[in-house]
């Protein structure tokens, strides 16, 4: 039990925290995008949402789909595909002992790659930047994934 206190305390585990609440925070910000694309689009997906904006018939025009809103959902969806993997398997990397300087490279390009991907979906950028950006944050997880087992492997 000491050695995980000490784990928990180490440079590293603080370094993990804080990445990982950095994309934990960008990941919830995307639904006060999609939330704000559909107030400011008028696009509901649920008719109580859009009985705020009229009555009976009047209020099915805003049961609809808008490019905007599809968009930041998609992010959304992204994340939640991406970001919950790397929690995971960071946490574990983490908890392994590895270098400072690594495990800070693969947090680090992990965000990066995050933001990289939501900016260049949302504006959006030209293909093949939200694709490359994609590819690099999942090699992070991957390349952590691959050291947890490299170190753990007992077949």
């Amino acid at each position: 039990m000491a050695e995980l206190a000490q784990l928990i305390d180490s440079e590293v585990f603080l370094a993990y925290a804080t990445y990982t609440t950095i994309v934990v925070l960008k990941m919830m910000l995307m639904s006060v995008v999609t939330a704000f694309y559909r107030m400011t689009r008028k696009a509901f997906a649920n008719p109580e949402d859009a009985s705020t904006h009229g009555k009976g018939e009047n209020a099915k025009k805003y049961l609809r789909t808008d490019p905007d809103v599809e968009r930041a959902r998609r992010v959304h969806l992204n994340d939640l595909e991406n970001i919950v993997p790397f929690v995971i398997i960071g946490l574990l990397y983490a908890l392994s002992g590895p270098d400072l300087f690594t495990a800070l490279l693969h947090f680090r390009i992990f965000v990066g790659s995050r933001v990289f991907h939501t900016i260049s979906y949302l504006v959006p950028l030209p293909q093949p930047s939200r694709g490359m950006s994609w590819l690099v944050g999942y090699a992070v997880t991957i390349s952590m994934a691959y050291r947890l087992l490299s170190m753990s492997l007992h077949l």
